[in-house]
């Protein structure tokens, strides 16, 4: 048994003030891995207080200087980063070389394009030219609270703790109490890496407790925080009373337009895209619309896709998918895959129950509907789970509508080859990202959403600017010292 009771406050490894045990569990066999406490307030008081008196002093660290520290970071986190794959795996299932290959690799890959970013960003400038006298200079916002997810732990912890560092803030992380242990690899690598005491406190906790403590707190400049959509709502409902800066990156029902053209691996890319990760992104394309010419064929395509994706123990490498991460997303998503069924979309792959071979763990069957309409629940609620609604659609413009009728506007994909069609339907897409034809938007591309699926950027400049405030200054003469 894996023990990291401890917190990390203003440089140095604390036990908590009062005892609050919490049990990780393995989702593959069901079994605690670890134990964590869970913060009180207290312990968020001091993490917060330890921020804000290390503020002034990183604020007026020069830019350089921050930027050399992140440098610091990747090279103990690129010599740690097994570690932080094998935290991964068992906090919250991802098979070992997903794991190695998607998940701990997150964290070199932002760390890397941020110290790239940051060599061209401007911290300070003049307004333009011919306006005489008027400076702008870009400050950090202040002591963030830091909240994340426990789907893609270390790409949203670096995304978030990177820029924040770039930018001049001081923080406290409450990772996910279901993927702690990632996080505590983290902050032992903020700690090797040689950070001011109070730059980076780490408090574990619940978002009942130690997350609103953050978002209340008088003392808290700003929250970014990346999770549900309900849960970002309370967040903000929370923070309007000290009237705090609040970033969210919140869920998604991502649609995947496949027109008639589409290249004749459009239909499987869409489906393994669904499943990597055993559908637990909210960027996923989870909702097919194919084009009416070529719907009964992509239907046979994403069923054998579907029956391809192989399910297994996170501990063994290959490229199958893992257990989702609990008992409560696990019955979730039963749930329905049920209401799919009785609402009468077709199923044709995968169901209910756990995938043959297994009696344990939190593995749930790769499953795709067809004949689902946009009104049913399987296509308006986000299942975060390997789950895959296809729908037929006749025009560009029934597509780009029933693609856009939906309270989220994360990620959108579209498939063909014809370019002026692409260039059409990607602007006219209400999403915060659009891929088209499988390419990579690239690391460093703004990350985040539209409608309740939230607001602010993370990655390349928009990430650090997240943290920023703006000032303008009149009569400002940089070169006086």
């Amino acid at each position: 048994m894996i023990e990291k009771r401890q917190f990390y406050i203003n440089g140095q490894w604390v036990n908590p003030a009062q005892a609050n045990d919490h049990d990780v569990i393995n989702p593959a066999n069901e079994e605690p891995c670890a134990v964590i406490s869970l913060g009180g307030q207290a312990d968020t008081d001091a993490a917060v207080a330890a921020a804000k008196a290390a503020f002034p002093a990183w604020m007026a660290t020069p830019p350089a200087q921050r930027i050399a520290m992140v440098a610091k970071l990747q090279k103990v986190y690129n010599a740690r980063v097994e570690d932080m794959a094998q935290a991964i795996s068992i906090e919250m299932g991802a098979p070992i070389s997903m794991s190695r290959q998607q998940q701990a690799p997150c964290g070199t890959g932002h760390i890397a394009a941020f110290l790239e970013v940051v060599k061209t960003y401007e911290f300070e400038q003049p307004l333009g030219d011919g306006t005489d006298g008027a400076y702008i200079r870009k400050e950090p916002v202040g002591v963030a609270g830091l909240i994340t997810p426990w789907n893609w732990p270390m790409n949203q912890v670096t995304l978030k703790v990177v820029a924040a560092l770039v930018a001049g803030c001081t923080m406290v992380l409450k990772p996910s109490e279901e993927s702690p242990l990632s996080a505590m690899v983290f902050a032992e690598m903020m700690d090797e890496a040689g950070f001011p005491a109070g730059v980076f406190n780490l408090v574990n906790g619940d978002g009942v407790g130690v997350g609103s403590q953050l978002t209340t707190h008088e003392d808290v400049d700003m929250i970014s925080f990346t999770g549900s959509s309900r849960a970002g709502k309370l967040i903000s409902k929370a923070a309007a009373d000290t009237l705090k800066r609040v970033s969210l990156e919140l869920g998604g029902k991502g649609a995947n337009l496949i027109f008639a053209d589409a290249d004749e691996k459009a239909v499987k890319r869409g489906v393994l895209h669904c499943m990597n990760n055993s559908g637990q992104s909210c960027n996923a394309p989870t909702r097919m619309f194919v084009q009416r010419e070529r719907y009964d064929q992509a239907v046979e395509e994403a069923a054998a896709a579907a029956n391809s994706v192989q399910v297994g123990a996170p501990s063994e490498e290959g490229r199958h998918i893992g257990p989702v991460v609990n008992k409560m997303q696990f019955d979730k998503i039963q749930g329905l895959i049920q209401q799919g069924i009785d609402e009468g979309a077709r199923l044709v792959a995968g169901g209910t129950g756990r995938p043959e071979g297994f009696n344990r763990g939190y593995y749930v069957k790769p499953t795709v509907f067809a004949d689902v309409t946009n009104d049913m629940v399987i296509a308006r609620e986000e299942i975060f789970g390997p789950v895959l609604s296809i729908i037929p659609f006749d025009t560009e413009e029934d597509g780009i509508a029933m693609a856009n009728d939906t309270v989220y506007g994360l990620t959108d994909y579209l498939q063909t080859q014809d370019q002026a069609r692409a260039n059409r339907v990607g602007a006219a897409l209400r999403a915060g990202m659009v891929e088209i034809n499988g390419q990579s938007r690239g690391m460093g591309a703004p990350f985040g959403g539209m409608k309740q699926s939230g607001n602010g950027r993370e990655g390349g400049h928009w990430g650090i600017e997240d943290f920023i405030e703006v000032k303008s200054i009149s009569g400002y003469k940089p070169d006086a010292g």
